[in-house]
């Protein structure tokens, strides 16, 4: 029983002194388990005399009690410690912002091709399109180009079935190609607007790119003058480019338009006193325009005697890069989120 009293003395302190519960665990196999000091001198209460064994028995079970109770009391603090330790390391701090997942965009020609089907669908015109591998006949007869014309080589176009000029099959080199399936689909008045992708053989350099995109609109109807093509080019100019804008004509020659003219608008930058921007001219030379030619209704079953119109076409890529200063059309090509993330 000395052994005992001295096992009950040092208990408690060994019990507090267990850091973990694998270290309780150690302790209460020292102190209850089967090789433990109460465990032997339970074994050994048959050799006593009979007359004591009761009060042996009773003692030992009194220091079993009071050594379990230490035990599940110590075992309540650690578990307790366990647990705030596993919920401060799975913790979240809600005040920490949260990662943000970055938004896509539509392309900055995709935002250009909106914007300006959106200024003249707001007045009146349709967005219309047609095929990328178009006809010979859409995209150079129907618009009065001649056979001999140098646009029609293979050095110029794209051809995907080239040498019968009953049967050539070709990428088209401008959007133009809608203004004679819109015309032959429909009797006039006609009003569109048609934004779409091209290709042409040129080199890909800082100005020019073998794919391409244009935006061709069309208005054909009774009494369609001159003026109507300025003034309709003069409110595009001011709702893309600002209200201060304004345009010049200058004439020039296309194939399915008489007269024709190139659309320069003033600069935007330097508001016509000339900069960087504009080659110092105090104008920005933008897009190709004019009356329908004759040649080009009769072609599409339209009788010019009795209906006039006009024609306009621009490069998308073009008037994006006039208005937002990029100086290699390479830019818009090369995928450079650097690039991208400015017209977010």
């Amino acid at each position: 029983m000395d052994d005992l009293d001295a096992l009950l003395s040092s208990a408690p302190e060994q019990i507090v002194g267990a850091a973990s519960l694998e270290a309780l665990d150690n302790v209460e196999a020292e102190l209850l388990g089967r090789r433990s000091l109460i465990t032997e001198q339970r074994r050994g209460l048959g050799r006593l005399e009979l007359e004591v064994r009761p009060a042996a028995g009773a003692r030992l079970n009194e220091a079993a009690t009071r050594l379990q109770g230490l035990l599940t009391a110590r075992r309540v603090v650690l578990e307790r410690l366990e647990e705030d330790r596993l919920l401060a390391e799975d913790r979240v701090d809600v005040t920490v912002p949260r990662r943000r997942v970055a938004i896509g965009t539509s392309h900055l020609i995709t935002q250009t091709i909106d914007e300006i089907s959106d200024i003249f669908t707001a007045i009146g015109y349709q967005i219309a399109d047609g095929p990328e591998a178009e006809t010979a006949w859409h995209n150079f007869d129907a618009l009065n180009t001649p056979w001999w014309h140098p646009s029609r080589l293979e050095s110029d176009t794209m051809y995907l079935d080239y040498g019968d000029p009953e049967d050539e099959i070709l990428l088209r080199t401008q959007t133009s190609t809608v203004q004679a399936r819109t015309m032959e689909s429909q009797p006039p008045p006609v009003y569109v607007i048609a934004p779409g992708r091209c290709y042409r053989t040129d080199t890909f350099d800082a100005t020019h790119s073998p794919v391409f995109h244009q935006f061709e609109g069309l208005a054909v109807a009774e009494g369609i003058t001159f003026g109507d093509l300025k003034g309709t080019l003069s409110y595009f100019a001011r709702e893309y480019f600002g209200p201060e804008r304004t345009i010049r004509l200058i004439p020039h020659f296309f194939p399915f338009t008489e007269p024709s003219a190139e659309m320069h608008v003033s600069c935007f930058v330097c508001d016509g006193s000339g900069c960087r921007v504009c080659s110092q001219s105090g104008w920005l030379e933008l897009l190709g325009c004019g009356m329908v030619d004759p040649n080009v209704f009769e072609a599409v079953g339209y009788d010019p005697a009795a209906v006039t119109g006009f024609a306009f076409g621009g490069g998308i890529e073009r008037v994006a890069m006039v208005r937002h200063g990029i100086e290699d059309i390479r830019h818009l090509w090369d995928n450079d989120h650097r690039v991208n993330e400015q017209f977010v």
